[in-house]
């Protein structure tokens, strides 16, 4: 009987262990800080469990198995660690306070690890974008040295993007991968031939495998909504309209107060700055502020802005919106919006400067010739 006994035990132990994922370990100078584990879903992150580390900074949390390959994070106060749960029983990490995001090492899961190195291009082409920015602003660049070493080094960062997601593009790291973002805009572009393969490499293999996952469901209306925007562009021949510069392309979205407003009302007789932005990003207030100085002292004379907020917080883009004197209208597609593929939007913020007879005259590339520009239209 005492045999038997101990066989049932071990066997519901193991029942158990194979219900649940185990994720431990320790992180180093994170006396009495509170770590958390979180589930990053497709629109939301929930709180799974939560710690609050003593001087030996073990830890250990117990879950259990999603019916499907997941995402989830460790967050320590502003910092993440992003990984994914699959076949995986126990995940392991090692972290650093000071640099937890960065430096941590992850054993048990092959793509978690790959997960990292993902994450580490995408703040190399994060922070080498940041510097240009700034040499940008100061004048150190030209427009063109700019634009060009903008495009490396997001270039850089799909570089290694491409290696796990055609190598493997029914694997977590492959997902993970096509929807890193960069200003609030993902690094593959939904609306760019080549970028749209590698929605359509990961929304097959997702389809397959896992055909009931939301995420699988998710990438397949993705990929389809790709295909057709593509197939768009091409029966407009948009070069066409690019070099005639005239018969803007109307855009059609709600305002704060849920009106929908056309871009051709607004723009009747007016000379319209058209703004596709995001309130989200860090450079949003000082763009605004800019406007405004120019929305004063050129409004009188029939100038109005049409500013299109592409924020997936839409609470957020409200309470921006709400103290600002021009048309703000909110795009609900936000990084997938097809209006903005259409007038080829590749990064933030885009601008476009259309005169009183209905013609787009420039596409806005150097903000501090903004002022000139719009006299000029005026």
């Amino acid at each position: 009987m005492m045999a038997l006994g101990a066989i049932l035990v071990l066997f519901t132990a193991c029942s158990d262990s194979s219900k649940n994922f185990t994720v431990k370990g320790v992180v180093s100078g994170a006396d009495g800080q509170t770590m958390f584990l979180e589930n990053v879903g497709v629109s939301s992150v929930k709180i799974a469990d939560s710690i609050k580390l003593s001087a030996a900074g073990k830890f250990t949390f117990k879950q259990p198995r999603p019916p499907y390959p997941d995402f989830y994070r460790l967050r320590l106060n502003n910092q993440w660690i992003n990984f994914s749960v699959d076949s995986t029983e126990t995940v392991s990490f090692s972290a650093d306070a000071g640099t937890f995001a960065t430096s941590y090492m992850v054993e048990g899961s092959e793509n978690s690890k790959a997960i990292k190195q993902i994450t580490l291009a995408q703040l190399d082409a994060n922070q080498a974008i940041g510097r240009l920015r700034k040499d940008y602003d100061s004048k150190l660049i030209s427009d063109t040295t700019y634009r060009e070493q903008v495009l490396e080094a997001v270039e850089a960062y799909k570089e290694v993007a491409r290696t796990y997601i055609y190598s493997a593009p029914m694997s977590t790291a492959a997902y993970y991968a096509l929807f890193q973002q960069i200003d609030g805009l993902y690094f593959f572009n939904l609306y760019d031939k080549d970028d749209s393969k590698a929605y359509g490499a990961v929304a097959t293999s997702y389809d397959f495998n896992y055909p009931e996952n939301v995420r699988a469901k998710h990438l397949h209306n993705l990929a389809l909504q790709s295909i057709k925007v593509i197939r768009q562009q091409r029966a407009l021949d948009t070069e066409s309209v690019n070099v005639q510069e005239i018969n803007y392309l109307d855009i059609t979205l709600p305002n704060l107060r849920e009106e929908v407003v056309k871009l051709s009302e607004v723009a009747e007789n007016k000379t319209v700055l058209v703004n596709f932005t995001t309130y989200q990003n860090e450079w949003s207030p000082a763009l605004n502020m800019n406007f405004a100085e120019l929305y004063e002292k050129y409004n009188n004379k029939g100038f109005v802005i049409y500013q299109i907020s592409l924020d997936t917080d839409k609470h957020f883009w409200k309470n921006v919106a709400s103290k600002l004197p021009w048309t703000c209208v909110h795009d609900p597609e936000s990084a997938y919006s097809q209006i903005a593929a259409l007038y080829n939007v590749k990064q933030l913020p885009a601008l476009f400067l259309i005169n009183k007879k209905g013609e787009i005259v420039k596409r806005i590339e150097d903000l501090r010739a903004l002022d000139e520009d719009i006299r000029k239209a005026l």
